[in-house]
């Protein structure tokens, strides 16, 4: 009963953080957004044959009904310039907007990909232009992420530059540190189970999957955002009880192999994915309200939705931190993930707890992948498999079976993604991530917080 009781205090808990979650995403702060939807009682825009979006007046709106967002600052010696038009167009699709007061700019684009961006130097102020060697207009290219910033240089260029790359360091930074821990919810529920079982689950990119997909399905079905993602987080868990009460249970007592396993874990994964594919569709679908203004905090821009992600994120891991070092039920994993037999010795239900860290682990992965919806954003059937990669590289750089290892792995991932995004292309971001893991385990095999005895 003590641990039945720890496990709902575990599921209330995380309930609550997600209902804090879905109420900040549905209380859009008006203040300090650069980009805002439409009011109401604004005409619809229209798309002309071209694919142009224009407004009733005629003339190319900002594509604010589009997540996939362009964006920048303009200043000229620290002070922002307003009133500067700015362009970006492909494949037919063209749309602009003009900077701020605060010289913010942000442009929708209906797909990631690569655009052409263009600033109207007529609409500078008299006796300011470009500074040297400023590419106008400059093609930029992105992909996984929703959002990129461009920086057009004023004046000499020379001291702007300085300033420049350290405004986009530390939006990157920011970026990455907001992705690592999205990252390290999936990557610590991965941990979890196979610190206590030794499975390589590769279904688990699946579980990421199932969490979005159930938050679409309950929210299309005119359920209150909170509710719906609160139900998905839910049926994330009740995904992790039913896999180990009806497969890995019963494998574990026929005394089955961990390879053996693995590859089954292979055959779930993908008989997961097609069922989603088959229910769901092949179409990259939105959550409601992905699409979030830009917030200017200092110099730096972020989505509402990524600081939202950043908060939810840091908020849950302390929890689950906090009852694995303080909770009769978080010793008890501890003690299961060190030495089950001896755990067994001495008094603990080992398969409880491995059912009960399936239930957290699900639940982690459910909430990673709604998080990792509103990251992109969209939710897909395949979405599980685009990160899994990275979940498994977080865990092995943190340390197999540590959970505090993926954590710290999760972080170092998502900060080289999004940083590595000022020397490479978007395209080879996640490629020099898993350069880094192979990197460090070439130096330390057992990962950064990993025993050697873990190792093999």
């Amino acid at each position: 009963m003590g641990r039945i009781s720890a496990l709902a205090r575990y599921m209330g808990t995380l309930a609550a953080v997600v209902g804090i979650f879905a109420g900040l995403l549905l209380a859009a702060p008006a203040a300090h957004a650069t980009t805002a939807p439409p009011a109401a009682s604004e005409s619809p825009a229209a798309v002309t044959e071209t694919g142009e979006s224009e407004s009733p007046g005629g003339s190319v709106t900002d594509g604010a009904e589009f997540q996939n967002r362009i964006s920048g600052v303009l200043r000229n010696a620290g002070s922002p310039v307003s009133g500067v038009t700015i362009k970006a167009s492909a494949n037919g699709y063209e749309a602009q907007t003009q900077t701020a007061e605060n010289g913010s700019w942000s442009i929708g684009v209906p797909e990631q990909g690569a655009y052409e961006v263009e600033l109207d130097e007529s609409t500078l102020p008299e006796g300011l232009g470009l500074a040297d060697g400023q590419e106008n207009p400059r093609t930029v290219t992105f992909a996984g992420t929703s959002n990129i910033t461009t920086l057009f240089l004023l004046g000499e260029g020379i001291v702007l530059q300085g300033d420049s790359f350290g405004t986009k360091l530390v939006e990157r930074a920011v970026a990455g540190l907001s992705f690592g821990l999205l990252l390290a919810l999936s990557a610590v529920g991965l941990s979890l189970i196979f610190g206590t079982t030794g499975l390589t689950n590769f279904a688990h990119g699946e579980m990421v999957t199932f969490g979005a997909v159930l938050a679409f399905a309950f929210s299309a079905a005119g359920l209150p955002l909170w509710l719906a993602l609160i139900l998905a987080v839910a049926g994330g868990a009740g995904l992790g009880y039913v896999q180990d009460a009806g497969l890995w249970k019963p494998l574990r007592m026929r005394g089955t192999g961990l390879v053996p396993m693995m590859i089954v874990s292979i055959g779930l994964a993908l008989a997961l994915r097609y069922t989603i594919l088959f229910f769901f569709g092949g179409a990259t679908q939105q959550l409601p309200d992905s699409q979030s203004p830009m917030l200017e905090l200092g110099p730096v821009s972020i989505s509402r939705n990524n600081l939202v992600s950043l908060c939810v994120s840091l908020a849950v891991i302390l929890v689950v931190a906090a009852l694995l070092l303080r909770t009769r039920i978080g010793k008890a994993t501890r003690a299961v993930a060190d030495n089950p037999p001896l755990a067994a010795a001495s008094g603990i239900d080992v398969d409880r707890v491995i059912r009960i860290v399936w239930m957290a682990g699900g639940a982690l992965a459910a909430l990673g992948g709604i998080l990792w919806a509103y990251y992109r954003p969209g939710v897909s059937f395949n979405m599980g498999q685009q990160i899994l990669l990275l979940i498994f590289a977080s865990v092995t750089l943190g340390g197999l079976g540590t959970v505090f290892g993926a954590l710290i792995g999760s972080i170092i991932v998502g900060l080289f993604v999004e940083i590595s995004t000022l020397w490479l292309e978007a395209d080879l971001k996640y490629v020099g991530a898993l350069l880094i893991m192979i990197l460090v385990l070439l130096v330390r095999p057992q990962g950064i917080l990993g025993r050697r005895e873990r190792i093999g």
